[in-house]
């Protein structure tokens, strides 16, 4: 009845897991009964779960992001301290079996459920806003598209208290992910929780594509779209273009497991290498994806820091679209070893090489932007400093790799880590932080901590530089990635020096907890009454902070590059006397449940447990079935209730 799914996938006799399984019980259950007491549920179901606000959608992804990024950063801590430990006859603390799901779930962690929810919530939360639009094309499509994230996050973190995670690395490369070399479900977690979490990426992907496209407002065209709705675009393009091929590639990878198909097995007639081809054509696709909404935010808070216009906009443009194009021709370079030819391998050498231009060119004009502006140095240009030093060498080193030659000598090593980290997080993380102090006034009402922000942001650079700086050397020094135990003594202090990295880098984390806490207590002398705390040049701060669930009382007219700049300018006030109904989308619990009969789908497939799948399936299409037939998608904002709003928010941003 219960099909594979018994009392043993519960790991009693692993002391380490069910320690962490009883803690994540422990803590859900103590949130649900202090929600419960506080009476706080009709509030959250109104106003955050069955919301199909875009600003509210878009704070829940990140919320979402900056859980898992807690749950990921646990794993690397484990994975530096194993490592600091284990050399020569000391075995470390880790069991190679657990070593083995800890690295697994750490990379699908951190690139699925840490950076994709943080660039699309901030994707989801600013656009609209800086288009001067009321919300993304389908509201209730983007709030379907969060729950099926949320839906992979709780099957993956799921394997934590019931079975196992994949022991394969976090692109789960066969034959070692086909039946015969993994036949628990560790990779059937893997695989049901990104194919769920990546439909969601998908329909948000064909969201935003849709609503820069079709609804900006009167005025703004393209040459007039602020530069991180430029970047937003060319993200949610490859959203749109490489997430198919993953959903193929894991559907084909799913048929063999289960139907004893063989696409990849190579004694069946598939290729193996055929699906590592195919990852990296999704794969190196989405470093792009999420490395260009990070050069938006840089764009947004450089020129605003700065107090200048962006230099080069029009360049800065060409060069976010020509990565776009060119990002789905270089993903042969992640397997230059696999023996395609010297005139394949050339090939994509050179077009990695050539894709760094189009980035000298974003950092030439970041540079130039500053150069001659009066530049202040808070906390949000912080981060994009830091980005643009640690960026450039991790470009560096990756333009290194993409040198076949070079790339024969450090595959596979720590050198390859390290640079991957060096563009993650001195790219991704660090652009998500510059842009979550920069809008986090917009969308809560208050400034953060400038101090503890600041220790958050020198800790997390000092950090980093010493936990994957020795990485480098390790690798040329002959070290690969994923050892759970090295023979050599000569390593060690190098990882320990990358184990105390990523203690600091844990202080930094504590330091933005710490600015969060300290700001919440003392939001009331923090609060944002003009709706500009930094004197911004694009249209989300024309708004009150936090913006009202229709965003503009009256539509903006744009007339130019930098719209919000340009109307301070001209001396164009906020205020209107006269204002008319607004249609504004009804609240849905559709995402909701349909989340909810995903996770019974994917879990009922991952324990082969299939009349819940059937029961799982007919729920989904119901769900469907009522979203579709649903009478009034819409509400009525009278204008009278509006002008309440207006005037209510315009009287103290009147006394600051």
């Amino acid at each position: 009845m219960f099909g594979k799914l018994t009392w043993s996938a519960i790991p009693f006799d692993q002391p380490i897991p069910l320690a962490a399984s009883a803690f994540v019980v422990v803590a859900i259950l103590g949130l649900i009964a202090l929600i419960s007491v506080k009476g706080w549920w009709p509030y959250l179901w109104s106003e955050w779960i069955t919301s199909v606000d875009h600003k509210r959608i878009g704070v829940m992804y990140f919320v979402l992001g900056m859980v898992m990024l807690l749950r990921g950063f646990i794993d690397a801590l484990m994975m530096r301290s194993q490592q600091a430990l284990a050399a020569g006859g000391a075995m470390g603390y880790l069991p190679p079996g657990h070593y083995d799901q800890i690295f697994s779930a750490h990379g699908t962690i951190m690139i699925f459920f840490v950076a994709m929810p943080f660039v699309i919530g901030l994707m989801n939360f600013v656009v609209p806003l800086q288009l001067g639009v009321r919300d993304v094309a389908f509201p209730v499509l983007n709030s379907v598209s969060f729950w099926l994230t949320a839906t992979g996050v709780l099957l993956a973190n799921l394997s934590l208290v019931i079975g196992e995670f994949a022991k394969t690395g976090w692109l789960a490369y066969p034959p070692l992910s086909e039946l015969a070399y993994s036949p628990g479900v560790g990779v059937d977690y893997y695989l049901w929780s990104l194919q769920i979490a990546g439909l969601g990426t998908l329909m948000f992907g064909v969201n935003l594509v849709t609503t820069i496209l079709k609804m900006r407002a009167p005025g703004m065209n393209y040459t007039r779209m602020p530069i991180f709705c430029w970047t937003a675009l060319a993200s949610t393009l490859l959203m749109v273009a490489a997430f198919p091929i993953l959903t193929a590639t894991f559907a084909m990878l799913l048929l063999d497991r289960y139907l004893g198909m063989h696409f990849f097995t190579n004694a069946g007639g598939g290729n193996a290498m055929m699906y590592i081809n195919l990852i990296w054509a999704w794969g190196h696709p989405e470093v792009y994806i999420l490395i260009l909404p990070a050069f938006g935010v840089f764009s947004e808070v450089i020129a605003t820091f700065s107090g200048k216009p962006l230099f080069g906009y029009r360049s800065m443009v060409v060069a976010t679209m020509a990565i776009c194009i060119l990002s789905f021709l270089v993903w042969l370079h992640h397997f230059f070893t696999m023996g395609a030819g010297a005139d394949v391998n050339g090939f994509f050498g050179v077009m990695t090489m050539i894709i760094a231009v189009p980035t000298g060119v974003k950092v030439f004009n970041w540079l130039f932007t500053m150069y001659g502006g009066r530049v202040r140095f808070n906390a949000p240009i912080l981060w994009s400093l830091g980005f643009m030093v640690t960026f450039v060498i991790g470009g560096m080193t990756g333009v290194l790799l993409a040198v076949p030659p070079a790339d024969f000598v450090l595959h596979n090593s720590l050198f390859l880590v390290a640079h991957f980290h060096n563009v993650i997080i001195g790219g991704v993380v660090f652009g998500v932080m510059a842009g979550y102090n920069y809008w986090f006034p917009k969308a809560f009402g208050f400034t953060l901590d400038e101090g503890l922000g600041k220790a958050g942001f020198w800790c997390w650079l000092i950090g980093f530089y010493l936990a994957f700086m020795p990485l480098y050397a390790l690798g040329l020094m002959g070290m690969t990635r994923r050892m759970q135990h090295y023979a050599n003594p000569a390593w060690q202090p190098f990882l320990i020096l990358a184990a105390v990295g990523a203690v600091v880098i844990l202080a930094g984390v504590g330091f933005q907890i710490a600015q969060l806490v300290v700001s919440i207590e003392t939001r009331d002398r923090r609060r944002d009454l003009t709706g500009d705390p930094w004197n911004g040049r694009t249209l989300e701060w024309s708004t009150p902070s936090p913006p009202p669930a229709y965003n503009f009382a009256v539509m903006p007219t744009v007339t130019g590059i930098d719209a919000w700049w340009l109307m301070k300018k001209a001396g164009q006030p906020r205020a209107h006397t006269a204002y008319e109904p607004i249609e504004a989308p009804r609240n849905s619990a559709a995402g909701f449940v349909a989340a909810f009969f995903a996770t019974m789908i994917g879990f009922a497939m991952i324990w082969h447990i299939w009349w819940l799948a059937i029961i799982g399936l007919f729920g989904a299409f119901a769900v469907v079935l009522a979203s579709a037939w649903r009478a009034r998608d819409e509400e009525i904002i009278p204008a009278a209730e509006i002008a309440k709003i207006e005037g209510a928010r315009a009287a103290p941003e009147g006394a600051a």
